[in-house]
């Protein structure tokens, strides 16, 4: 059945992006790339579709802008985390990381999945926010613990966790979806992250 297309409302350019990516991150959280309708979306948007790639030139362009901004929102939230003492502070960046998951809901994991093979443009971000990431949760780290010093074999150990982080965050946001009651609580994940993170980047 086709969507009720919302009224109309004049909305400058910048507005209207953000409306749209509003509405993509909705979307391509609750279904599969294939799965959602540009249609639909300039419906909710209250604009014909069209117009809609008026603002970006194609399905993939807009995906690739959707996952831009679940991507410079998780680093927006794990960055307002205000530097301290450097071992506390990786421990309540990771605890904004899971945050941001656990808000999400299912959306995370839908995100993240969908976009694997689509676009090496996607990767990209993935990849940059990745190291972001990383970034901010070692900051000032190399003062306090030994061997964190930048090596090959420590940008090795760091791959690993960011892995090990995004796998153990899916799996627990789903834990979370399908028995609220019995999920691990999230001081029990992030300890898990935090002891495995220290681990790694003294063994590099």
């Amino acid at each position: 059945m086709k969507a009720a297309r919302a009224p109309r409302v004049r909305l400058d350019v910048d507005e209207r992006r953000a409306q749209l990516v509003e509405l993509g991150l909705r979307e391509f959280g609750d279904k599969t790339y294939d799965d959602v309708s540009i249609d639909h979306i300039a419906g909710a948007a209250g604009i014909s579709k069209g117009l809609l790639y008026h603002y970006f030139p194609n399905k993939k362009a807009f995906y690739v802008a959707c996952i831009r901004e679940a991507a410079d929102r998780l680093l927006r939230q794990v960055n307002e985390v205000p530097m301290g003492e450097p071992i506390p502070t990786m421990s309540a960046r990771i605890d904004a990381y899971l945050d941001y998951v656990r808000a999400r809901g299912p959306a995370y994991p839908h995100l993240m999945r969908s976009g694997t093979g689509i676009d090496r443009e996607v990767g990209a971000i993935i990849d940059e926010t990745r190291s972001a990431l990383l970034a901010m949760l070692t900051e000032g780290l190399a003062t306090v613990l030994p061997g964190t010093a930048q090596t090959p074999m420590l940008a090795v150990a760091l791959r690993a966790w960011i892995g090990l982080a995004e796998a153990g965050s899916i799996a627990w946001v789903e834990e979370c979806v399908a028995s609220p009651e019995t999920a691990p609580p999230i001081e029990a994940v992030r300890n898990m992250l935090a002891t495995a993170f220290l681990a790694l980047i003294q063994s590099g």
